[in-house]
């Protein structure tokens, strides 16, 4: 039997695909090398380096920043404070985009139109929002006018400069994303599933809970672990409509203080860090729920 050789008369050496193939691996896999490498160089690398710089604290040994930071209520409470503000939110925000979403899940009358003043608040930014917010809201604004030139309330009505306030910005700021993702995936779901059901009976509250919401749950969840996240990170809106020394003194505002006021950048990545680290288990916590309660169904998912 003939075999191949190479010029120096050795065997062969077979092509890396079919190489990678033998070994069952797909060559187009090396395709996702660039965006690995982004990756890493753009999430990766600054989180091990964040790490690094949160275990060099300006005082003390390694733990230092970590054992400051549980060990003082004024750092620890931050926790409880961000909280307060992001999970209310998620549930309005979800509570809200859910049955618009489901009713406008198909080519409804109006469609177009009301998407995009739903999600005009995406185009102003968090920082124009609550400045916008801080005017109609306040003590002289156009919503307190109203209220007392209808004689509805005597005095103003505090809803600035508050936890209130706050709130208000963040469902606001976020529900044109929730509305959009649940938007996106009840318009996937198969409308034949439904229609089947209606004819053996069943209610509409019967085919949204035991048909359209088992298939929407995937969707449901990547929506609320996004929306927490982004209610998790506020921002700008603790400061200009709440309390930024107060009750709205989030994780985010105790970090921005910490590395620009205090020029602690070691103890503010530790709350960069930790804040990450909140949100990670809420995602996985999310995800893991979902995923006991109502497995994929991907049988009713439209394409």
């Amino acid at each position: 039997m003939a075999l191949d050789a190479t010029a120096g008369g050795g065997p062969r050496r077979p092509p890396l695909t079919r190489r990678l193939a033998e070994r069952g691996v797909d060559w187009t896999l090396l395709l996702l090398l660039p965006a690995l490498v982004f990756a890493v160089g753009l999430f990766v690398y600054p989180m091990l380096y964040g790490l690094r710089l949160s275990l060099d604290p300006l005082e003390g040994s390694t733990f230092a920043n970590y054992r400051r930071f549980f060990g003082d209520s004024f750092y620890r409470d931050t926790i409880w404070f961000t909280l307060r503000l992001a999970v209310p939110a998620l549930l309005i925000n979800v509570l809200l985009a859910l049955p618009l979403a489901y009713r406008m899940r198909y080519a409804a009358r109006g469609r177009r139109l009301v998407t995009i003043i739903l999600i005009f608040p995406l185009t102003l930014g968090s920082v124009l929002l609550g400045k916008g917010l801080l005017n109609f809201l306040s003590g002289t604004g156009w919503l307190n006018r109203t209220l007392i030139s209808l004689g509805i309330v005597d005095v103003p009505v505090q809803l600035i400069h508050n936890y209130l306030g706050v709130l208000i910005a963040v469902v606001i700021a976020d529900f044109p994303f929730v509305f959009l993702l649940l938007l996106s995936y009840a318009s996937g779901i198969d409308p034949t599933y439904e229609r089947a059901a209606a004819v053996f009976g069943a209610s509409a509250w019967q085919r949204f809970r035991l048909i359209t919401l088992p298939l929407l749950a995937p969707g449901l969840a990547i929506t609320a672990s996004l929306a927490f996240v982004l209610g998790f990170g506020i921002f700008p809106s603790a400061i200009l409509l709440g309390q930024p020394d107060g009750a709205t003194r989030t994780m985010g505002v105790a970090a921005y203080s910490e590395a620009f006021q205090q020029f602690d950048f070691p103890m503010a990545t530790t709350i960069a860090l930790l804040m990450a680290a909140i949100e990670l288990v809420v995602i996985v916590f999310v995800l893991t729920l979902r995923a006991r309660l109502a497995p994929t169904v991907s049988s009713g998912i439209k394409g």
